[in-house]
């Protein structure tokens, strides 16, 4: 009879630790910033492909470059999703952020946009030019009216390039900076406008189709997923990666974002 009873014990034991481990996957939780547009709908994906790793996800979106970092940094979101590593490292070193990429997920290219000439060599003298007015992007947006030999900029000044760095322009372009989700906004003021492409898919351009000149798709800046330093190690780190490298993501980007988005990994 003791036999038995310490055998029935010993078993609702483990019953109730393994109901414990159960609970415990069931309710790990995290919160992924994105911002709207693209990253949000690839995040809905992987929010899918990571519940069958015991892996919740809650997604909050925001409509702005500033906020996922900062929210990340404070621990109010264990991860973001929408950034390029040129980006991050233009974050930290501002700000001081203690934050880590983890992996890869696609790469948007940054293009031109016009509602008023079909290349940038038809700008006029004097045209008005609306470009990120976030360091990195800037630099992205001044290198391609570079390569459309628009502008000339110093030698060296590669992907940090200021309107200080312009050596030569010969078309007196006036180039305003503007908050990149603003930038949509700007095409009927402006004669042309640089614009990430999440801020252009939102706004119903075609990046492939649309833009007057766009970067090639073996561009540098691939976004990546980004989370605190100290919770780089983390258990959850890695099924958070996978969900987002799954072929379930590949094939929605493949599917939804054809002719805007390129998969990373």
């Amino acid at each position: 009879m003791a036999t038995r009873r310490s055998a029935c014990l010993a078993l609702t034991g483990l019953a109730a630790a393994l109901l414990f481990q159960s609970a415990s996957r069931a309710e790990e939780v995290i919160k992924i910033a994105v911002t709207n547009g693209p990253h949000a709908q690839i995040a809905e994906v992987a929010k899918k492909v990571a519940a069958r790793e015991g892996l919740t996800l809650q997604i909050v979106e925001f409509s702005d470059y500033v906020q996922p970092n900062a929210a990340l940094d404070a621990g109010d979101v264990q991860a973001n999703s929408y950034q390029h590593l040129p980006f991050l490292q233009s974050q930290i070193q501002a700000r001081g952020y203690k934050l880590s990429a983890v992996g890869v997920t696609v790469t948007a290219p940054l293009g031109f946009y016009s509602k008023r000439i079909k290349r940038l060599d038809q700008l006029a003298t004097g045209a008005r030019i609306a470009i990120p007015n976030d360091p990195t992007n800037s630099g992205r947006a001044l290198q391609l009216l570079h390569k459309a030999g628009v502008i000339r900029l110093k030698p060296g000044a590669g992907i940090s390039a200021t309107t200080l760095d312009i050596a030569d322009n010969p078309r007196k372009l006036q180039i305003v900076q503007v908050d990149a989700a603003q930038l949509p906004r700007t095409l009927d003021d402006v004669d042309a406008s640089a614009i990430n492409t999440n801020y252009a898919v939102q706004a119903g351009l075609v990046p492939k189709r649309d833009a007057i000149e766009i970067e090639d798709a073996r561009s540098p800046y691939a976004n990546l997923i980004a989370v605190r330093t100290q919770d780089k190690d983390r258990p959850w780190v890695p099924k958070l990666v996978r969900a987002f490298q799954s072929p379930e993501v590949r094939q929605f980007v493949a599917e939804r974002f054809a002719d805007s988005l390129v998969v990373a990994f």
